[in-house]
């Protein structure tokens, strides 16, 4: 069975009049879709027995679907959230294409065009007051965009590239080509480059010059020109980009580098670390910022950067209503904080937010932070270029599962490279489209342990008749450990495989590595395209052992890189957060022609 795929496309939110944010409808994407006997066709190619409900959000609320005719007496239902309205339209009204992209592979122009249509009621034709109130209830769906999408196939083909709109609140993501890292290298440049970079609006020259600005234009030439540092006693040169231009921009920060924290906002959402958890690494960021001797002022006139410290987990506890399927209070909630900064303060209005940022680590605030603290900086876990993350702007942050606040770097290590004796592993929920495809291909193949959750440990329970191992193990002994992605591209298995020294084999298209403005994730990790899940294993027999051994190395290096500590450290994980968020800063800010300084242009 083949994979049928329809795909998202990012629709920003805009205000109604009187400021409040206008509900954004879009058709959402088809990643699990049944076929009208019960069968299941998921994203992973497989056909499953029970059909149940799906969290397709991962907000831990069941979905409603939609259907789609194949006009060959089958039809596929796919499961949505029909909370907060969806485009679609009844009966044989054709889609109509709004994307202002072509289709870009995998369609046929004489292929039979796809219908989409609610499921009808059994109980005879709507009256007509509820005929009233349907059409009324389309047109408001309508509003945003002025038609919906066509796609089409031919037999059984996949639809590849198939752009619909994409509802925010499902987050269900525009699927395109994947990106390299050259790629992003271009992307990131060109938004270094232009006057829009960063967001809702266009960012404008600071409305008046400070001397801060003035420092940091004289650091960023100094990186630029910084002189050729060939070794270090503590850095391992070969897993920067440019090891020269790190070694720097890092001394130039530790010397120059001033942080105001707005004292602003309640407990727990603000000011409120969260110190374990897969959430951990926003609250182990702010507990070493707001504990800082060496970067803190109290003047906020002395400040390069301002750090807006929230805590986006807390945020989605105290304020995400169960079952409500929308964000838009959470967004509220940061517009209303931005705006009393802003109007408390001057420092916001005179970048716009440029020299302002922050550090979330839940998945849905790449969305949330958007509307309000899109002109930011902004490091997120959720590190996606067909999200609203912005490649040269905004910092990709690592996530960290700490289980120990009193040791949060404990266990680490593995067996030396030479005696790791399995190929490769992954085990955990099987959430996305993309790991079912991985435990299909590979769950059987005796060189690699792939499975689903391992058992609690102590359980003694085993799968397909491996033995049972405790997951550090696995990692410890195994030449490559997979990260695939889940329901987004970001997984705490990357920091993990870093941790017990196990080669990283990312797998989560246009995702955005930890750190891609400084280090060179191709001296210590593989880089897979989705598509290519079918050939991992001839893709990992191919890395030669003198390759595999060096790659090996480079994770033993970079691991310091990604520890946290009781108290900082130089090159920790708060260190190189903080430097990211400066680089990308320095580089945001330019020269006009008349000598003053421009964000963004």
């Amino acid at each position: 069975m083949t994979l049928f795929t329809a795909i998202g496309k990012t629709i920003l939110p805009s205000h109604s009049p009187n400021g409040s944010p206008s509900p954004s409808y879009d058709s959402g994407s088809a990643a699990f879709l049944s076929l009208e006997n019960g069968e299941t066709l998921n994203a992973a190619g497989g056909v499953d027995g029970d059909l149940g409900d799906v969290d397709r959000g991962g907000d831990g609320e069941e979905e409603r679907g939609f259907s789609v005719d194949l006009g060959n007496g089958t039809r596929l239902r796919d499961f949505k959230d029909t909370d907060v309205g969806y485009m679609t339209t009844e009966n044989s009204e054709k889609a109509q294409n709004v994307s202002g992209f072509p289709p870009t592979g995998g369609g046929n122009a004489n292929a039979t065009s796809v219908e989409f249509h609610k499921e009808e009621k059994l109980n005879g034709d709507p009256s007509p007051g509820e005929e009233e109130k349907k059409k009324k209830k389309k047109k408001k769906k309508r509003r945003w965009q002025d038609g919906m999408e066509t796609i089409s196939l031919e037999g059984r083909e996949i639809i590849e590239d198939c752009i619909l709109a994409k509802d925010r609140q499902e987050r269900a993501r525009l699927r395109q080509s994947a990106m390299s890292i050259s790629d992003m290298d271009q992307l990131a440049s060109k938004n270094r480059e232009s006057c829009s970079v960063v967001s809702p609006t266009e960012l404008e020259v600071p409305r008046w010059s400070s001397p801060r600005d003035r420092e940091i234009l004289d650091a960023k030439k100094q990186i630029m020109n910084a002189r050729t540092v060939k070794s270090d006693p503590e850095l391992y040169p070969p897993i920067f980009r440019n090891f020269s231009m790190f070694r720097r921009s890092y001394d130039l920060m530790e010397s120059l580098l001033k942080v105001y924290i707005y004292k602003e906002g309640e407990q727990p959402i603000f000011h409120q670390p969260e110190l374990t958890g897969i959430y951990s690494s926003e609250g182990w960021f702010m507990r070493h910022m707001e504990g800082s001797r060496r970067f803190l002022v109290e003047e906020p006139r002395q400040a390069h950067l301002f750090y807006m410290p929230f805590s986006s987990h807390f945020l989605q506890m105290q304020l995400y209503v169960p079952d409500s399927h929308s964000h838009d209070n959470l967004i509220e909630f940061l517009q209303k904080y931005v705006s009393t900064i802003a109007a408390k303060y001057p420092f916001w209005n005179r970048t716009d937010g440029a020299d302002h940022f922050l550090v979330s680590c839940h998945d849905w605030a790449t969305h949330e932070t958007w509307r309000a603290m899109g002109t930011s900086v902004r490091a997120l876990c959720n590190a996606d270029t067909t999200e609203d993350f912005v490649v040269g702007k905004d910092v990709s942050l690592p996530e960290t599962n700490v289980r120990s606040v009193q040791d949060p770097a404990r266990n680490l290590g593995g067996r030396p490279g030479r005696k790791r004796t399995l190929l490769a592993f992954f085990a955990g929920q099987m959430h996305g489209y993309l790991r079912p495809a991985l435990l299909q291909h590979w769950g059987d193949d005796p060189d690699m342990v792939i499975l689903g959750p391992l058992p609690p440990s102590g359980s003694g329970g085993g799968s397909k008749g491996k033995k049972a191992v405790n997951y550090a193990q696995y990692m410890k002994s195994s030449r490559f450990c997979v990260c695939p992605r889940g329901f987004e591209v970001n997984s705490p298995r990357v920091v993990e495989a870093i941790f017990y020294e196990c080669v990283p084999v990312i797998i989560s298209d246009n995702f955005v590595p930890p750190f891609f403005e400084v280090l060179d994730w191709g001296a210590f990790s593989v880089i897979i395209e989705e598509k290519d899940v079918p050939r991992l294993k001839e893709i990992l027999l191919s890395i030669s052992r003198p390759r595999y051994l060096a790659l090996q190395t480079g994770v033993r290096k970079v691991q310091k890189h990604f520890l946290w500590h009781d108290q900082p450290t130089r090159y920790d994980l708060f260190h190189m957060i903080l430097h990211s968020v400066w680089f990308n800063r320095v580089f945001q800010l330019r020269s006009s022609p008349d000598g003053a300084s421009t964000v963004g242009r």
